[in-house]
């Protein structure tokens, strides 16, 4: 017999397996050798109170063994024959687009512009030890895209793009654990997420699709107003109409697509910091009690958001139990992201820390950190045209400008600059920095003083809401590691909202994150699903 459950417990069972048993034993009443399988649906914690509970909805068979999934994996067919589709980046978008074309019976060709997600490991670990930056192979470009090394966190609000639990079936079928099916927040971790990725790559090689690795793709093969396939760095050609789906980073596809006229336009990003904390304080704030997490409990998250001169400042990408690693994309930069291993068990937890910015908010606070705090003339000629409220790069430029100016304050090396949170609150330098998950090293930098003015005075304010909302959060054993800008792509690839075409350029469909369209791993899966079926049914009109 099989039934469905919902429980409130106390952590102690919730994640003890034979206590769990023994107390649905109790509640439904049969004995334990009875309950041939428990399978969880949802769980989630509640800390609001001094006693923490934690609620959970479970599958249960009584006297009968359970299916073998708990949900139905998709059968992939043969394309080896069929119409071609490029597929431009192998990241999220790209992978989930590669996977729906051949659902549809059509061919992807994916181009990625970095090396197999093993092979890249080896590159993102010489960044930490060398500290030298291979432009085509590092956090953000190669196979698995910026979140194959950067957390693995499957949590969206997108869900009315599409179908989330399919996309998560889908990690599933690839190699993920089906707790991902239940947790309120799912997480595969950074660990485990490589193996899934190559599951998928050898799904869509296994069905006679092809997959290239090193093939940056360098421009379009345009006939008139129709998109005819890519060219590539070593000069192949590749044809079939076009899922561009290159990711947040690639900062020569918006020049590329500025110089050829195809319509892009500037959007919002936020920028800021890294906020790395002991995690031991983290679980004690959050779980409202001086042990902390204790034995059952998993490392705690927070999530702070704030209204500060009306721009937002919020924490973003919160990784307890985790890392503060280097994710520049290109020498000459300095970029700090986050990342958790599976089981979240590193002494820190860090979040980005940052500020809505928009467009207006550069026409003067750019120039003036231009010339206060980078004095970089290579920079200023570089980018001789950032005056220009009409140039659809300008929010790029501010990405630019606070990554090249981070490298210079850390010693033109991977080294971050950092200042403890209280002391940038109150505009004093640290003479002195905690232990930190940032391997490649810390310099103390009065960040206050040098950063965007108006980025740094509404941190300082948001902050200081943050500490009266949340005891101890504010305090000198907490660092800001500078900087974090990559958020989200500061360019949008404009297309058609009905179909997913680019507004002008026919067979080319902007796709995910790096378009402008997603923000995460799962809604860049939602959104390359819903290029591969727009494209499909334009090759079918």
């Amino acid at each position: 017999m099989y039934t469905s459950l919902q429980l409130r417990v106390t952590p102690d069972i919730a994640y003890d397996d034979a206590r769990l048993r023994s107390h649905v034993s109790q509640q439904l009443q049969v004995p334990a050798s009875a309950i041939h399988a428990l399978r969880l649906q949802r769980r989630s914690i509640d800390a609001r109170q001094r006693t923490i509970f934690v609620n959970l909805t479970l599958e249960v068979w009584l006297d009968e063994d359970p299916p073998e999934y708990t949900f139905t994996p998709i059968q992939y067919p043969s394309v080896t024959n069929a119409p071609q589709a490029v597929v431009v980046g192998a990241g999220p978008g790209g992978l989930f687009a590669a996977l729906r074309l051949i659902e549809a019976g059509i061919k992807p060709v994916v181009l990625e512009r970095g090396r197999n997600v093993r092979d890249r490991k080896r590159d993102i670990a010489r960044i930490s030890r060398e500290h030298i930056v291979d432009a085509e192979s590092n956090y953000s470009f190669g196979e698995g895209g910026a979140g194959a090394y950067s957390d693995g966190k499957l949590y969206t609000r997108s869900k009315k793009r599409g179908n989330v639990d399919r996309i998560l079936r889908i990690f599933c079928q690839h190699g993920a654990s089906t707790d991902i099916l239940a947790d309120a927040h799912p997480h595969i971790g950074t660990d485990r997420l490589p193996g899934i990725i190559e599951a998928m790559r050898r799904t869509i090689i296994d069905c006679g699709g092809e997959v290239y690795f090193e093939h940056r793709v360098d421009a379009l093969i345009l006939k008139g107003d129709l998109v005819a396939g890519v060219v590539t760095q070593n000069g192949k050609e590749f044809q079939g109409p076009v899922i561009l789906a290159t990711g947040h980073s690639a900062r020569d596809v918006y020049r590329y697509l500025r110089k050829s006229g195809i319509e892009i336009e500037q959007k919002g990003i936020a920028v800021g910091v890294r906020l790395e904390h002991p995690s031991a304080l983290i679980d004690q704030i959050q779980y409202h009690r001086r042990e902390g997490r204790g034995k059952y409990l998993p490392a705690a998250e927070y999530s702070m958001v704030q209204q500060v001169e009306g721009r937002g400042v919020y924490s973003f990408c919160m990784c307890p139990g985790g890392f503060v690693v280097p994710a520049a994309s290109g020498p000459g930069q300095v970029v700090v992201n986050g990342m958790s291993p599976s089981h979240r068990g590193s002494k820190w937890s860090n979040s980005g820390m940052v500020v809505e910015t928009r467009p207006e908010d550069l026409d003067d606070g750019l120039k003036n950190f231009l010339v206060e705090a980078m004095n970089d003339s290579e920079f200023a000629d570089s980018h001789s045209d950032i005056d220009d409220a009409s140039n659809p790069l300008r929010m790029m430029y501010l990405q630019e400008a606070l990554e090249r100016a981070t490298w210079i304050q850390g010693g033109r090396r991977q080294t971050a600059p950092a200042q403890r949170m209280a002391d940038f609150v109150n505009g004093r330098l640290s003479d002195s920095l905690p232990s930190t998950s940032y391997i490649p090293g810390l310099i103390p930098s009065p960040l206050h003083f040098w950063m965007p003015k108006f980025v740094t005075q509404r941190l300082q304010e948001g902050f200081r809401a943050f500490g009266r909302k949340s005891r101890n959060f504010l305090t000198n054993e907490a660092i800001l590691i500078a900087s974090e800008t990559r958020t989200s792509a500061p360019v949008r690839i404009l297309r058609h909202d009905e179909n997913l075409q680019h507004v002008r350029i026919a067979g080319l469909f902007p796709c995910g994150e790096g378009a402008g369209y997603a923000g995460g791993i799962v809604s860049a899966a939602i959104d390359g699903e819903r290029c591969a079926e727009a494209l499909a049914e334009w090759l079918r009109r």
